[in-house]
C-alpha cells in the first residue's frame, strides 16, 4: 500500500520537477498569480461566512450495489485483490471513502444486469445468506463503521403479490417481507440498516408506506428512516403536501437522475432532498466530469444533500447493459485485474474532507466564469471548499440531456468571514482532466495555500476540480499494479462439489432470469450430491420484462467456436425442460430478445434446437428419449456455421446451420420457472 500526502513527494519528484511535469502534460498550473504573457482572466469575488447561520445538513456521497447484480463478479476475486478493491471503495482517507452504501433487496427478478436472490423465495422460506449484498455491507462496515446503509427493492418474489404483478395489493405482506430483511440483517450479520426505500422507479402507495412505518416501529426499528419514492420529484412531493400523515412518516425525498434540479413542491415539504440514484455513466474521463459536476451542482442548483451513484463497481460482464458504469471496474476475477477509474478520485475530493452531519454554507455556488463551488463546515472551525469547472462536452451524464453552457478560465477570490476569518492555511488537492493528451492528473496534493487577511485567489482553468480544506487527513493511497487483464479461461469446468460454499451462487455464472444456487441433493446415491439448481418456480413481481424461461450466462462474449457440456436433471414432470446454449448474445433488461444456439430437452422425451431463448426460431426438433427425474449429459458443439449435439455421449443431431449470432456467452437454463439441476459444467 502506498499513500500520497505531499504532492511534492509524488513518485519521489521534487517541486520543480512536478511543476515541469504539468507543462509536459499540457495541463496548466492553477495556483498563484498569472505569469508573463497570460491572457487576462475574468475575475469575481465570493464570500464564505457562517455568521448568519448555515445551510442544509450534508448527508453524504454514496453508491449502489445492485439494481441489479452489478457486484456479481466482485465476490469471485481472489485475495489480496478483492480486499484492495474494497479498500478503494470504502476505506476512509484512502480512495473513494464512501459515506453511503445502498444495496438491492434481492427479489429474484431481473433488475438491469441480472437477478439477485431473495431472502424469501417462497412464503415459508427464509435464508439470510443468499447472494452477496450481506457480505458487501459487512465489508463496508468493517472498513468504515460510520457508513450509512440503505436497502431498496427492485423486484419481489411472486408470493408477495399472491399471483399479481404488483406489491401493493397486500401491503401487510410486503411490509412483513421488507421488515424481515431488515431484522435478518441485524440478527444474522449485526448490520443496522439506516434507510429503507419503497420500490425502485415504480409507483408508490401511501397506504403501504404508512403500514411500513407502523411495521418498522412495531419491531423496534424506529431508527430506520424511509426514503420515497426513488423515482421523480413528483408526484411524491405533491402528495406529501396533501397528506399530513404520509408527510410525517417519509424522512427523505429521493429522486433519480434529477439533472441537478429540484421542484418547488419538494422544497415546500421541508424534507431532506437526495439524488438517491445518479451518474450511471461510462467511467472514463467524461464520466468523471459528469460525476464532478453533479456532486457540486446537485446542491448548488437543487438543494440535494446526498448523491448516490449507480453503480458502486462495474463487476458484471461488460457487454451486459450499461457496461463499465461503476465508480471503478472489477470485471475479471479469473485474472485478478481491476481498474481504479477517475470517478474514484473525483469522489475523494468531497468524501475525504467532509462527513455526514457537516453543514453547507449559505452561498449561491455558481462561478461567474462557469462551474460551481460548495463550502461545508463541521461547525468546529473546519472548512472544506470544493470547486469544479467542468465544460459541457466533458461532463455529460447518460441522463438527462444537458443544456449547453460555457465555462472559461477565471480568477476566483474568496473572502473568509465569520468563524473562518482566522484561517491561515488551506490544504490544496487538485484534479485536472486532460482530454487532449489523455494524461489527466487526479487527486494531487499541491503546496498549501496561504490565506492573507481572510482572503485568497485562485486561477481556475476548465475541467478542474479543487478541494481547499483545513483538514490535513487526505491521502491518495494505492497498491502495486494488479495482474494484467486476461480473457475468460478458454477451458472452464465447474463440478459444484463444495459442501460449505462461501456464497450461494457458483462463480462467474450471471443469472439473467431465475436464480441458480448451490444445492445438496441428499437423495442422490452417487455422482450428483452437489449440484447447481434453478430455484425460482413462479414468475416474480418484475421490474422489467423478465424472460419466460430462466437463464444464467457465463464466459467470454467474444467466443465463436465452443463445446458446452453439462449434466442435466429435469424435476418438473410432463412439460419440464432444460437447455444448454452457446453464442448467447444478450442479457440484462434485454433478456427477452436473447438469441444464440439453444439445445433443449424436455420431460416428454423430445428435443429442440432454437436460435433464440424464447424458442420461437426452431432450427431442428425430434425425439430424444430424455425423461424427468433422471440425469442426462448434453453436449453442444458449435463450429463456424454448423452446430451438432450429443446426448449421453452419442450423437443426437448434427449439421444444423447457424447464421447469427456470430459470437456470445455460454448458458444454462430452464423452459419455465421450474426446479431443475445442473452438474459437471464444462465449456471449451
Amino acid at each position: 500500500r502506498r499513500c500520497l500526502w505531499r504532492g511534492a513527494q509524488a513518485g519521489g519528484m521534487g517541486w520543480p520537477a512536478l511543476l515541469w511535469s504539468w507543462v509536459l502534460l499540457g495541463c496548466n498550473w492553477g495556483l498563484g498569480p498569472p505569469g508573463v504573457g497570460t491572457a487576462v482572466l475574468s475575475t469575481a469575488t465570493y464570500v464564505l461566512d457562517d455568521a448568519g447561520g448555515l445551510g442544509r445538513q450534508f448527508d453524504g456521497i454514496g453508491a449502489v450495489s445492485g439494481g441489479g447484480a452489478t457486484s456479481r463478479l466482485l465476490v469471485n476475486y481472489q485475495e489480496p485483490y478483492r480486499s484492495q478493491i474494497l479498500d478503494y471503495l470504502f476505506k476512509p482517507n484512502f480512495g473513494a471513502s464512501l459515506h453511503i452504501l445502498k444495496v438491492e433487496i434481492g427479489g429474484d427478478g431481473q433488475s438491469t444486469d441480472g437477478t439477485e436472490p431473495s431472502h424469501m423465495h417462497y412464503e415459508n422460506d427464509e435464508n439470510y445468506f443468499r447472494g452477496y449484498e450481506w457480505w458487501l455491507m459487512k465489508e463496508a462496515k468493517m472498513r468504515n463503521p460510520k457508513i450509512k446503509l440503505i436497502g431498496l427493492p427492485w423486484t419481489f418474489p411472486a408470493w408477495v403479490g399472491k399471483g399479481e404483478n404488483w406489491p401493493y395489493d397486500y401491503p401487510d405482506v410486503t411490509a412483513y417481507y421488507i421488515v424481515s430483511w431488515i431484522l435478518g440483517a441485524k440478527h444474522y450479520h449485526d448490520l443496522d440498516i439506516d434507510y429503507i426505500g419503497i420500490w425502485n422507479e415504480r409507483a408508490f402507495s401511501g397506504k403501504y408506506i404508512k403500514l411500513l412505518r407502523y411495521t418498522l416501529d412495531k419491531h423496534g426499528l424506529q431508527q430506520v428512516r424511509i426514503i420515497a419514492s426513488d423515482r421523480l420529484w413528483e408526484p411524491i412531493s405533491f402528495v406529501l403536501l396533501l397528506d399530513s400523515e404520509l408527510h410525517e412518516v417519509v424522512d427523505v425525498i429521493g429522486a433519480h437522475y434529477p439533472g441537478t434540479k429540484t421542484v418547488p413542491n419538494a422544497l415546500l415539504t421541508k424534507k431532506k432532498l437526495w439524488s438517491s440514484e445518479d451518474y450511471s455513466t461510462f467511467n472514463d474521463e467524461v464520466g468523471a466530469g459528469c460525476w464532478a459536476r453533479i456532486l457540486n451542482q446537485n446542491y448548488v442548483n437543487g438543494n440535494m444533500t446526498a448523491t448516490i451513484a449507480w453503480n458502486l463497481v462495474a463487476s458484471y460482464y461488460e457487454e451486459l447493459p450499461f457496461g463499465r458504469c461503476g465508480l471503478m471496474t472489477a470485471q475479471e476475477p479469473w485474472s485478478g485485474h481491476y481498474q481504479v477509474e477517475a470517478p474514484i478520485w473525483i469522489t475523494a475530493h468531497t468524501t475525504q474532507f467532509t462527513q455526514p452531519g457537516w453543514s453547507y454554507l449559505k452561498v449561491d455556488g455558481h462561478l461567474e466564469g462557469g462551474g460551481s463551488f460548495v463550502a461545508l463546515t463541521d461547525g468546529l472551525g473546519n472548512l472544506t471548499i470544493i470547486i469544479e469547472t467542468m465544460t459541457h462536452n466533458h461532463s455529460q451524464c447518460i441522463r438527462p440531456p444537458l443544456r449547453h453552457f460555457s465555462v472559461t478560465p477565471q480568477r476566483a477570490t474568496f473572502y473568509l468571514q465569520g468563524s473562518f476569518y482566522m484561517v491561515e492555511t488551506l490544504q490544496v488537492w487538485r484534479s485536472r482532466l486532460c482530454f487532449e493528451s489523455g494524461k489527466s492528473s487526479l487527486f494531487q496534493q499541491l503546496h498549501p495555500l496561504k490565506v492573507w487577511k481572510g482572503s485568497f485567489s485562485l486561477d481556475l482553468k476548465v475541467d478542474e476540480v479543487y478541494t481547499l480544506t483545513t483538514l490535513k487527513t487526505g491521502q491518495k493511497c494505492g497498491f502495486l499494479e494488479p495482474p494484467p487483464p486476461q480473457p475468460f479461461p478458454s477451458n472452464y469446468k465447474d463440478d459444484f462439489n463444495i459442501r460449505n460454499p462461501p456464497f450461494s451462487e457458483a462463480p462467474n455464472f450471471a443469472d439473467q432470469t431465475g436464480v441458480f444456487e448451490y444445492f445438496i441433493n441428499a437423495s442422490d446415491p452417487g455422482d450428483h450430491v452437489f449440484t447447481l439448481r434453478q430455484v425460482v418456480v413462479q414468475r416474480p413481481i418484475t421490474w422489467v420484462s423478465d424472460a419466460d424461461q430462466t437463464i444464467s450466462i457465463i464466459g467470454n462474449f467474444k467466443w465463436v467456436n465452443m463445446t458446452v457440456t453439462c449434466d442435466i436433471y429435469i424435476e418438473k414432470q410432463r412439460d419440464g425442460g432444460v437447455f444448454i446454449a452457446g453464442r448467447v448474445d444478450n442479457g440484462g433488461i434485454y433478456v427477452r430478445r436473447t438469441k444464440g444456439v439453444f439445445f433443449w430437452v424436455f420431460a416428454d422425451g423430445t428435443y429442440r434446437i432454437t436460435g433464440d431463448l424464447a424458442g420461437k426460431k426452431i432450427l431442428m426438433k425430434g425425439l430424444s428419449g430424455v425423461r424427468d427425474n433422471a440425469w442426462h449429459t448434453l453436449t453442444l458443439n458449435i463450429q463456424g456455421t454448423s452446430a451438432s449435439g450429443l446426448l449421453n455421449g452419442y450423437p443426437l443431431w448434427e449439421n444444423v446451420t447457424i447464421s447469427k449470432p456470430s459470437n456470445g456467452w455460454a448458458a444454462i437454463g430452464t423452459r419455465s420457472f421450474e426446479f431443475a439441476q445442473f452438474d459437471n459444467f464444462h465449456v471449451e
